[in-house]
């Protein structure tokens, strides 16, 4: 699969995905990913899902406009170890919108789609300039939605 934005079926929740190579430089010598790894990874996932699927790249949201979107909270459980070589489908769906924060769902899994790492992760918008929590503007607040999962079920 490339990064994509996976086709829905009727009730699923939006997805982010894209496939992510584990590399030498991830591994340690017993050739598993090394666990820090994977937050680089996390990482990787949303400076993706800024740039493709809500149009605000990392560069123009640092640079241009002068915000951040730091990890302010995550919780993850290693679930099995990832190899040198494996292909890892990376996912991110949306939890909860805040007014300044954004709670997602990220998993990895392996080839045959077995579950490797799963997390949750709490971002928040950022002033860089003053170092505070800003309001998550109403046009990225409406294109975040568009991933949010429906809780309610």
């Amino acid at each position: 699969m490339n990064d994509a934005i996976d086709a829905m079926q009727e009730g699923e929740s939006p997805v982010f995905a894209k496939n992510v190579t584990v590399r030498f430089g991830d591994c340690d010598p017993a050739g598993i990913v090394f666990y820090p790894r994977y937050f680089e990874m996390f990482n990787n996932l949303v400076e993706d899902w800024c740039a493709q699927a809500l149009g605000t790249s990392f560069r123009e949201l640092h640079l241009e406009r002068g915000l951040g979107l730091p990890t302010v909270h995550v919780e993850t459980s290693f679930v099995a170890p990832s190899e040198l070589g494996e292909v890892l489908r990376a996912e991110l769906r949306v939890l909860k919108i805040g007014g300044a924060s954004v709670t997602l769902q990220v998993r990895l899994a392996g080839p045959a789609g077995e579950d490797r790492v799963r997390a949750g992760l709490v971002l928040a918008l950022m002033n860089l300039k003053e170092r505070r929590a800003v309001p998550i503007p109403d046009p990225l607040r409406a294109r975040i939605a568009a991933f949010h999962v429906n809780t309610t079920n």
